[in-house]
């Protein structure tokens, strides 16, 4: 069973959940208010290693880089 994020759309909490894969789309409730929360775009992050022996991250990673103003559709709830 795959875990799935989501995010509250009353209290912007953040959380997890593990469901089969045809519930993917049934509503889930946030553990800390109880709202309905909406799923969560997933990213992953990659690393490689340059000739120097630096590892700069390659793709995603962590929120969105519009996060903080609310320009981005990945971010609004």
């Amino acid at each position: 069973m795959p875990i799935y994020e989501y995010v509250c759309s009353t209290c912007r909490n953040r959380f997890e959940k593990l469901r089969p894969m045809a519930s993917v789309e049934e509503a889930a409730s946030c553990p800390d208010c109880g709202s309905p929360a909406k799923k969560a775009l997933s990213v992953f992050a990659s690393f490689s290693r340059s000739a120097g022996g630096e590892m700069p991250a390659m793709a995603g990673g962590g929120e969105c880089a519009y996060a903080a103003s609310g320009q981005c559709a990945c971010c609004s709830v």
